[in-house]
């Protein structure tokens, strides 16, 4: 009797139990590499710091009378930082601590509680839209790579049409049209800017498509969705994380500017953008109102551009061996 032909075997897709390890080994290398970057490590250190001051800030300014960011005090304006409150203020008006840390504005408004309500607001606005951005960004680029051809040519000449627009002059006109709220800067912000990540995926994917893994999970009758989203981008998340890292520094500061002109987060509520639009009028008489913001938005910037930096090098397997 003629012996059966063996069957080829299809190839097994990595479970999550197969795949825990490796993905352990790989944070583990990853914490790693950005211990030995000391910049990557210190801006871990000022966006920690600047979470936590975020929370915290939320809770007291919301709380605390002391804290309250749209409190008026004209008797105490333009106080520089560490002035001590007049003994003529009511109980319920006084600062916390006793005296201004970081000075009053033209109203005698608190700048200290308006720095922690304003650092809530600008990582609430940044981390949202790149939310937004990655969705969007993910969806489209997952598409292109993943089934190339016609949809790959409308999607990329659709995000290359986005790429010839100013970004910002686009954001600046859409903002100006709608009526001025945190979360329509949120959406403009976050739907203006995913084309850099739908590049970086469907590169990705182009690369992924074509492996053995892929095969499979078409072999065994996942659906495209299932393939694309469970299998391939988690394979591809790796650049979109440093993209992602750099890019709420951007809207940050892309929320600032348009603060800064008046587009942005409108008063009562503060911003760091606000505060230094507010800060310009008084430049040489109290240029505390514009370093301090300035200096803010400088620090926190610069912060997650070294992080992501270092998630660059330490992601980069090449960059790893070569350590």
């Amino acid at each position: 009797m003629a012996a059966t032909p063996a069957r080829r075997p299809v190839p097994a897709l990595p479970s999550g139990s197969d795949a825990a390890p490796g993905t352990v080994a790989l944070k583990g290398e990853v914490w790693r590499q950005l211990r030995r970057d000391r910049l990557a490590l210190a801006g871990l250190v000022v966006l920690a710091l600047l979470f936590v001051t975020a929370l915290f800030g939320k809770l007291l300014t919301e709380w605390l009378v002391v804290f309250d960011p749209t409190l008026v005090r004209l008797p105490e304006k333009l106080l520089p930082p560490l002035a001590f409150a007049s003994a003529a203020l009511p109980a319920d008006q006084l600062p916390a601590f006793g005296h201004y840390l970081l000075g009053t504005d033209d109203l005698g408004r608190d700048v200290f509680a308006r720095m922690l309500q304003g650092s809530f607001v600008s990582l609430s606005i940044g981390f949202v839209a790149v939310s937004i951005e990655l969705v969007i960004g993910l969806a489209l680029g997952g598409l292109a790579g993943f089934y190339g051809g016609r949809v790959d040519a409308l999607i990329m000449r659709f995000t290359d049409v986005m790429l010839c627009f100013p970004t910002f002059f686009l954001i600046l006109t859409v903002v100006a049209l709608l009526p001025p709220s945190i979360w329509n800067i949120m959406l403009v912000i976050g739907v203006t800017s995913w084309m850099g990540t739908c590049r970086f995926v469907r590169a990705e994917l182009l690369a992924l498509r074509e492996q053995d893994f892929v095969r499979a999970a078409r072999a065994l009758g996942l659906s495209d969705a299932r393939v694309i989203f469970r299998h391939l981008i988690p394979n591809a998340i790796a650049p979109v994380l440093v993209s992602a890292t750099i890019a709420v520094a951007s809207a940050i500061l892309t929320e600032s500017a348009l603060s800064y002109l008046g587009f942005g987060v409108q008063p009562p509520d503060a911003s760091w953008g606000n505060i230094l639009s507010d800060g310009r009028a008084f430049l040489f008489d109290a240029p505390w109102l514009f370093v301090i913001p300035g200096a803010a938005i400088l620090v926190v910037v610069l912060a997650f551009n070294l992080v992501g930096e270092g998630l660059r090098d330490a992601l980069n397997p090449r960059l790893r061996r070569s350590r």
